[in-house]
């Protein structure tokens, strides 16, 4: 499957005949909708860095696989398209710059994507051909400045909207713009209702309340963070808001970066091989109660695959919701401002020209 290794399947899914399953659900049929299951996978796997061409060939590849074992929700991890600079300094310091840093950005911008743009439609494609729910990684274009973005698309290829990290972590800010309050969607689905956080703004509790407050239900979190600490957070949040938490992160080896000199890993380059790992993965399916169904995986890259009962939500709800019975507004209150902030604005007028002007020309 991969040129380092088979893909690993890490599942709580019961086995499943290909042929019954029916990834278009249509839950306005059904008497109670909170019955129903729904098969999701997280993809852990590293990016082709640089070759962005490459890598949605790559996507390709797992989201078929994925497809064929019944999953109808996808989620890739943060930044698969267009790659996580994982250890990269851009050769960045206070009041100085080189000319080997700018020219890592300058291929670092070649290799994101615009949205919307052509990557965007042939991801489209993919997710009508597998039928799938499809959350992407990617790291978005727009001009001369980047932003990590998570993009939605439903099961017949239509681009439901994007998501854009509100808060790039450390040297991240560097690299990539920010967020505003305009893409913080939640997508009311057949499937239910999907959304996302990247990384550290997961840490974020006004974002959080705000998804909770809009109804998500299967909280994507895409990540590059493989620590163990991870696991506590994401258990947290599928507590907390009571739905299920699907976290994918990439499982990166020094051989899936360039070599160096083009790349280097900033403080650990001498003491890594080409089969180092660093990105361990961790990605891991939690249920609104708080039970680990999938992962976490730190083998190698998989497909991490559970069933979704998405009756569980109403059954940890009936001791939590946090924005419902659990919450106090006349204590607390949080303001959403989901407007865009533009830098720059026109805003043109037309002057009434009079009878004498008209005449006078």
């Amino acid at each position: 499957m991969t040129s380092q290794q088979e893909m690993s399947l890490v599942t709580a899914a019961s086995p499943v005949n290909v042929d019954q399953i029916f990834p278009e659900v249509d839950m306005s049929t059904a008497a109670d909708s909170s019955s129903l299951f729904v098969r999701a996978t997280v993809v852990q796997a590293s990016t082709v860095f640089y070759d962005t061409p490459a890598t949605l060939d790559k996507a390709e590849r797992l989201l078929a696989e994925a497809a064929d074992n019944g999953s109808q929700l996808v989620v890739f991890p943060e930044a698969f398209i267009g790659g996580y600079p994982r250890g990269s300094s851009f050769e960045l310091a206070i009041g100085a710059r080189t000319a080997k840093g700018r020219d890592d950005f300058r291929k670092y911008h070649a290799s994101a994507i615009d949205v919307p743009g052509p990557e965007v439609e042939r991801l489209g494609e993919m997710a009508k051909k597998y039928k799938v729910f499809l959350v992407m990684g990617v790291i978005e274009r727009e001009g001369y400045t980047l932003y990590c973005t998570v993009l939605f698309f439903d099961s017949q290829g239509e681009f439901l909207g994007k998501h854009r990290k509100l808060m790039p972590t450390a040297l991240e800010r560097c690299i990539w713009g920010f967020g505003d309050g305009s893409t913080i969607p939640v997508f009311d689905t057949p499937i239910g209702k999907i959304g996302a956080a990247i990384c550290w703004e997961n840490r974020m509790p006004s974002l959080r309340t705000a998804m909770y407050a809009k109804g998500i239900e299967i909280y994507c979190a895409p990540t590059a963070d493989a620590r163990e600490t991870w696991q506590a957070s994401m258990t947290h949040i599928a507590l907390e808001g009571g739905c299920f938490v699907l976290s994918a992160n990439q499982f990166c080896l020094r051989k899936d970066y360039p070599p160096p000199p083009d790349y280097l890993f900033s403080g650990s380059e001498d003491s890594l091989t080409p089969d180092s790992v660093v990105c361990a993965g961790g990605s891991s399916i939690i249920s609104p109660l708080g039970i680990v169904l999938a992962g976490p995986n730190y083998e190698g890259e998989g497909l991490i695959t559970a069933d979704l009962d998405l009756g569980d939500i109403a059954r940890a709800k009936f001791d939590f919701d946090v924005v419902g019975h659990y919450s106090r507004p006349e204590v607390f209150s949080l303001n959403i401002r989901e407007h865009p902030r533009k830098a720059v604005s026109f805003l043109t007028t037309t002057k009434k020209v009079t009878k004498d002007e008209s005449v006078s020309k």
